[in-house]
């Protein structure tokens, strides 16, 4: 098929692909049919969204999404155990993972459980001294003083830790690629088992810990007793949901469309704090959960202190909430800092080496462990390669990784493991972490490579560049802008519907050190505010900033830009080709 308006190498380098005849005509049909504008009809197409689909896609209902809890293995198990810590009131742990996801769902375990008058203990190991996951002296010493350790987001692949809980039953909710051996836990419920059929192995951890609370209702409620609102927890799912790049697909679709109608309310104290000194005012969006609120709460586990983000969803006191947020606002001030130091020379490293194989990584001394992860997404945005970003202390060195749609880099990172090539590592489909030695690096490296390439990586032509729809700038309204966020909440696996506008004038002008703020007039009627974030760290600053008599295609994402009481649609721009 002929590149989208011709553009078979925009400014960026990449290939614009457009609708196939074939979803242009279903776009035209569902149009008549459902009356929705043809832009919307033509996003949902290109999604494989019929017109007798159409309107239950836009309007997702978590009644209709929910699975049953009990089609997860042990998940009966894990209910009755914490329903009867609960009865007996027994002594709880909850070992949480240092990221948002494991923050989520430890909060939404202490929040069940404060509804019924309990308190439980939250550990979340030190990601510099402890690393991730439970370990064998933590795990031995919440034994010898709790009844019942939760391990939540974490722990499908901790045999020995497990095994040292004597004395405490454990239960793992988890979500990460497991092995075909599993620890020695009293329940594990996890999608990502071997033995699951992987139907909802797209749920993040805190989608697993709300299905285990909504099998524990369930159960209450034919005892007749009735449980704690879940609804109200649905904030914490979405948040999770988004920060953990979980798929926006199936249930998790409901779980962040309602999720974030909760917390619009701004009931819970931690995420209204978090909400003010991000300076969020208008109602919160999946981009804002990922950018915003989710860098925030993951501050404290990156460089700080570890159980930060989990006490600040976590805490029903205002007071509190406010100090927490203060705190982790200024520490992602100074992760930002940190990154930034640490991109700058992996990048580096990384185009030294080669960024044209199936694998990009970089590796040295001193980079901070809480930041490899943010910088691994950069190199594989920069490259559109998998990559791995590896910072050393001493002889032992701690990575994080991260990938592309199509390659699973959590199983090949499993594989290198088993091989004896790194001292440990796992993960899942676009995200893992390792740990390994210095002299393992090379072949571990080269090794993974392979692994990857035999996966795909690498072997792509030209980048493509996937358009939506073309429209004229008279077309861009903000009632189309509101159908088309309809179709959302946009993220992994449901990419934002990206808009190309063809043959337009540009008049531009420079936004602080990198960005560029745009006009451009397709002729059709008044012109259309742009803004292209980063644009001078690549070509198209360059390019737009003095366009001459030049006339460009322009691609992008349309938004709501709120300014001064006034909305305007924008255009956030992605790409651009001279006409």
């Amino acid at each position: 098929m002929r590149p989208f308006l011709d553009v078979s190498a925009s400014l960026t380098g990449r290939r614009w692909t457009g609708p196939t005849p074939e979803a242009d005509r279903l776009a035209e049909g569902m149009a008549q049919s459902t009356r929705l504008p043809l832009p919307l009809c033509r996003v949902l197409a290109t999604r494989g969204i019929g017109a007798e689909q159409a309107q239950g896609f836009l309007s997702p209902m978590l009644r209709d999404l929910l699975p049953d809890p009990m089609t997860l293995r042990d998940m009966g198990v894990a209910a009755d155990r914490l329903l009867r810590a609960v009865r007996r009131r027994e002594r709880i742990a909850i070992f949480a993972d240092y990221d948002v996801d494991g923050g989520a769902s430890a909060a939404l375990l202490l929040t069940w459980l404060r509804a019924f008058g309990l308190g439980a203990t939250l550990y979340i190991p030190d990601r510099i001294d402890e690393g991730y996951g439970p370990n064998v002296p933590a795990m031995a010493q919440l034994a010898a003083a709790h009844d019942l350790i939760l391990c939540v987001d974490c722990g499908t692949l901790s045999h020995e830790p497990v095994a040292a809980a004597r004395g405490a039953d454990v239960v793992i909710l988890d979500h990460h690629l497991a092995l075909e051996s599993l620890p020695p836990a009293l329940a594990i419920v996890n999608p990502n088992r071997q033995d699951e059929n992987g139907t909802l192995s797209h749920l993040c951890a805190a989608g697993v810990v709300f299905l285990l609370l909504v099998e524990a209702n369930r159960r209450l409620k034919a005892e007749g007793q009735t449980g704690p609102d879940l609804m109200a927890q649905l904030d914490l799912v979405a948040l999770a949901t988004v920060a953990d790049v979980a798929p926006l697909v199936g249930v998790n679709r409901a779980f962040v469309r309602q999720g974030l109608k909760v917390m619009a309310r701004r009931e819970r104290p931690g995420l209204r704090a978090l909400a003010d000194v991000a300076r969020m005012d208008q109602p919160p969006t999946a981009h804002s959960l990922g950018f915003l609120l989710g860098p925030r709460v993951n501050a404290g586990g990156r460089i700080g202190q570890a159980d930060l983000g989990a006490r600040l969803l976590a805490t029903d006191n205002q007071m509190e909430a406010a100090a927490l947020a203060a705190r982790l606002d200024q520490l992602n001030t100074d992760r930002r800092e940190i990154t930034e130091a640490v991109r700058a020379e992996a990048l580096a490293q990384a185009e030294a080496r080669g960024m044209d194989g199936p694998l990009v990584w970089a590796a040295a001394e001193g980079w901070h462990p809480g930041v490899v992860g943010i910088v691994a997404a950069r190199l594989k945005e920069a490259a559109n390669r998998p990559a791995v970003v590896i910072g050393f202390d001493g002889e032992e060195g701690k990575g994080s990784a991260r990938s592309i749609p199509g390659i699973d880099l959590g199983a090949a990172i499993q594989r290198i493991a088993a091989e004896g090539l790194i001292v440990k590592g796992g993960g899942h489909r676009m995200a893992a972490g390792l740990t390994l030695t210095r002299a393992q690096l090379g072949p571990a490296m080269d090794r993974l490579a392979e692994l990857l390439a035999r996966q795909g990586a690498g072997a792509e032509g030209a980048r493509e560049l996937r358009i939506d729809s073309l429209l004229t700038t008279t077309a861009a309204t903000i009632a189309l802008v509101e159908e088309v966020e309809n179709a959302g909440p946009f993220g992994a696996a449901a990419p934002a519907p990206r808009f190309a506008f063809a043959d337009a004038a540009v008049s531009a002008r420079r936004i602080g050190d990198s960005h560029l703020k745009l006009a451009i007039n397709d002729g059709s009627g008044p012109a259309l505010d742009a803004i292209a974030f980063g644009a001078f760290d690549g070509p198209l600053g360059p390019a737009l900033i003095d366009p001459g008599h030049r006339r460009f295609h322009l691609a992008g994402r349309l938004e709501l830009n709120h300014w001064n009481g006034r909305t305007r649609v924008q255009l956030r721009l992605d790409d651009a080709a001279e006409a």
